[in-house]
C-alpha cells in the first residue's frame, strides 16, 4: 500500500468521525475462559491462547505469561502505527523489529514484600528499522508512532480500569 491509497482509505472514515464524532467511538473487547489448574483461555479473533503462571511464580512454561502478552501488543500496535506513519509520510521501510521488554519484580506479584509495586517497573520499546530515511524523517517517525499507538500511549499515560465481579 502507498500513501495515496492509505489516504483514500482513511479519507472517509476520518470525514464521518468529523461529521459524526460519536461514530469514532469504539469499544474492544477481550473474553477469557478461566480454564484448568491456574490457567484463562483468551480468544484472540485469530486463535485460543491458554495463559498461566510465568515459570517465576510457580509456572511450568508451557502456558503464555500474561506479562508476555501485554508486551506482545504493545510490539503489535507500535510496529503497525509505524509502518502506517512510514506509509503515510512516504518513507520507506525495507525490513525491520519492533521489540519491547519489561521488567517486574515478582516479590509484589507473590506478595512477598508489599513494599515492592505490583506490575512493570519500566518498559523498554525499540526498532531496528532498515531504511533511507533521513534524521528529520526518522524524528517524524518516533513523534507520530508514539502519538497515534493506542497500545503506547494506554500504557505511557495510564488508563483507570474499572473491575466488576458477579455470580451466576
Amino acid at each position: 500500500m502507498n500513501s495515496e491509497q492509505l489516504k483514500n482509505i482513511q479519507a472517509p472514515i476520518k470525514e464521518k468521525y468529523r461529521e459524526q464524532p460519536d461514530a469514532a467511538i469504539i469499544t474492544l473487547e477481550a473474553h477469557g475462559k478461566i480454564g484448568k489448574g491456574i490457567s484463562c483461555k483468551v480468544e484472540t479473533g485469530k486463535a485460543i491462547v491458554e495463559a498461566g503462571l510465568h515459570k517465576a511464580t510457580g509456572g511450568t512454561g508451557m502456558l503464555a505469561c500474561s506479562g508476555d502478552l501485554l508486551l506482545e501488543a504493545l510490539v503489535a500496535c507500535a510496529g503497525v502505527t509505524l509502518t502506517a506513519v512510514a506509509t503515510a509520510i512516504e518513507v520507506d521501510i525495507k525490513n525491520g523489529t519492533v521489540k519491547a521488554e519489561g521488567d517486574l519484580d515478582f516479590r509484589g506479584t507473590l506478595g512477598v514484600s508489599k513494599e515492592v509495586p505490583v506490575g512493570f517497573k519500566n518498559i523498554r520499546l525499540s526498532f531496528i528499522l532498515e531504511t533511507n530515511a533521513t534524521e528529520e524523517q526518522m524524528q517524524s517517525l518516533t513523534k507520530l508512532t508514539e502519538r497515534y499507538c493506542v497500545v503506547y500511549q494506554t500504557l505511557a499515560k495510564g488508563v483507570q480500569v474499572e473491575t466488576s465481579f458477579n455470580k451466576l
